[in-house]
């Protein structure tokens, strides 16, 4: 079966003002005068290109998505390139040492687009690891590794998988990074918080400064993903695997719903749609993304499906382009009639009937919702009052519960819920009814901590083991910085939250914190 990409999403609020007199940012690129010159085969570079390392992406039986950035200067503006398009070379082989090469092309970088490169190499075998490498002239990138999926038909014995979230750079080192680039995983799944928009504060680190202004500007966020991208940590992550990648609200700005941003009166809706433009592009930029993902304006289409055969279909959701306003101001709030507004909502219509639809059809022994923010209703005041956070899906009740009825009402299989966010890891059973504790499970929930952001953390905080009796359906929480590890089999669904205990210096060791298992048709976590 092909990638199941939905129809064009676009967005609902009125943006005549936006787009008057204007183009998107890509049909301005592609009319722009200077990406039709003559590429330049051995362009004059100041320096090696390749300083954002390389990466690839969603993958498919037949191939993926090949990426890299030329950026001899990459925290300058332009990245130190020159304003012509670029001819790069770039070649795939089916050994690590490059001999066997079984495709190769050349792409055009262009200024328009940052000099980025995504190539949509199609024609492979399905199932096996392949090695990739970029040339620019008589400059060569390093090699990366990657991996194709298996047959749509198939039924793989295991997969292997990360998923990880929240990667502030000023509060850390990315030693959760090193770590997982030394393990074998099919591919690694980023749940979003990819880069912080927003100016320094108190936890940062020395040596891991950024600009104190927040961005706004097209320039601004390239410069900030230029930032992160100079880390030879996550350089190393994204070139072992194949990555799946979705965002949430700090690849814009914090707590952004739809057209609104956190502070309007700073960015009202005409602003703030600039700034969202700004940030979409910078995003498609710098990460293994297709040609369907092509940002237009202040709209993208990010929600898409990938298979792993018939073991495990990953459902990746946007849950911030179309969300509308958090109730209540946002926050955390007590429970209100507000929270089951019909109108309330993470994914919109469009999405939303998509996901279903989806998941009615899908012949996958596992359902994976890969997604942005917790979903179980999780009571965050210990005592006799309730406080939930309005930006998490208990902000929209009525949605949520619409989602864990269809769990049920449709039989889909094996639901398994990843979300991010949030910097802690959880271990949640989604219990149909929270209102009745004692309500039977009908999915799992893995939530997973942060990179690093929020700083070193710990076990537990003061707050923990009272939260935790609150809410029993929680099996698991844990304060430190890491990531899940996932191990799928037909049969079995094996988690393990894997944490450094600090970040705030080098060299944190990899532990392992908790494992859970979920077996096939019993949507309930185990402790193993």
């Amino acid at each position: 079966m092909p990638p199941t990409y939905p129809l064009r999403a676009t967005c609902t609020m009125n943006r005549r003002t936006f787009l008057a007199g204007a183009t998107s940012f890509a049909a301005a690129a592609l009319m722009a005068n200077r990406s039709w010159g003559t590429a330049v085969n051995r362009p004059p570079l100041s320096g090696y290109p390749f300083t954002l390392g390389l990466a690839s992406g969603d993958p498919l039986p037949d191939g993926f998505v090949l990426w890299t950035r030329l950026a001899p200067k990459p925290l300058q503006p332009e990245g130190g390139m020159p304003p012509e398009p670029v001819h790069v070379d770039w070649q795939v082989a089916s050994d690590e040492r490059m001999t066997r090469v079984v495709q190769r092309g050349t792409a055009i970088a262009r200024a328009e687009w940052a000099h980025s490169v995504h190539v949509e190499v199609q024609g492979l075998e399905p199932d096996r690891w392949y090695w990739y490498q970029f040339k620019v002239g008589t400059e060569v990138s390093g090699i990366g590794r990657t991996r194709t999926a298996p047959p749509f038909d198939a039924l793989p014995e295991r997969l292997r998988f990360a998923f990880v979230s929240c990667q502030k750079y000023q509060d850390g080192y990315f030693t959760a990074f090193d770590h997982l680039a030394r393990q074998d995983n099919d591919v690694i799944v980023h749940l979003g918080d990819y880069i912080y928009e927003g100016k320094a504060h108190k936890f940062d680190v020395p040596g891991r400064e950024v600009p104190a202004h927040k961005c706004a500007t097209l320039e601004d966020y390239r410069l900030r993903y230029s930032l992160y991208k100079t880390d030879p940590a996550l350089q190393a992550a994204h070139a072992v695997a194949p990555w799946i990648l979705t965002w949430d609200d700090h690849e814009v700005s914090n707590d952004y719903a739809g057209d609104h941003d956190e502070h309007p009166d700073r960015f009202p809706q005409e602003a703030f749609l600039r700034r969202r433009a700004a940030a979409y592009q910078a995003y498609y930029e710098h990460q293994p993304l297709r040609t369907a993902n092509l940002p237009h304006g202040p709209d993208m289409l990010l929600y898409r499906r990938l298979e792993y055969g018939q073991l495990a279909s990953f459902h990746v959701l946007d849950t911030r382009q179309y969300r509308t306003v958090q109730p209540q101001g946002g926050g955390r709030k007590p429970p209100s009639p507000a929270l089951m507004d019909p109108k309330g909502t993470l994914m919109g219509d469009r999405q939303r009937a998509w996901l279903f639809d989806g998941l009615a059809k899908s012949r996958a022994k596992w359902n994976a919702i890969t997604q942005q923010v917790v979903m179980a209703r999780i009571d965050e005041q210990p005592g006799p009052d309730v406080l939930l956070g309005m930006d998490k899906w208990a902000g929209y009740e009525f949605e949520r519960r619409r989602l864990l009825r269809y769990f049920h009402d449709a039989k889909v299989r094996n639901p398994v819920v990843l979300s991010g966010d949030i910097h802690c890891n959880w271990a949640n059973d989604l219990i149909a009814d929270f209102d009745d504790l004692d309500s039977r499970s009908v999915a799992t929930e893995l939530v997973g901590t942060s990179i690093t952001s929020d700083g070193d953390g710990g076990e537990k905080t003061a707050k923990s083991d009272a939260v935790l009796a609150e809410n029993p359906f929680v099996k698991f929480f844990n304060n430190e910085r890491g990531f899940v590890r996932c191990e799928v089999t037909p049969d079995h669904w094996r988690a393990d939250f894997q944490t450094v205990p600090y970040v705030s210096r080098r060299g944190a060791p990899l532990l392992t914190r908790a494992t859970f298992q979920v077996e096939s048709g019993r949507p309930e976590l185990l402790r193993a």
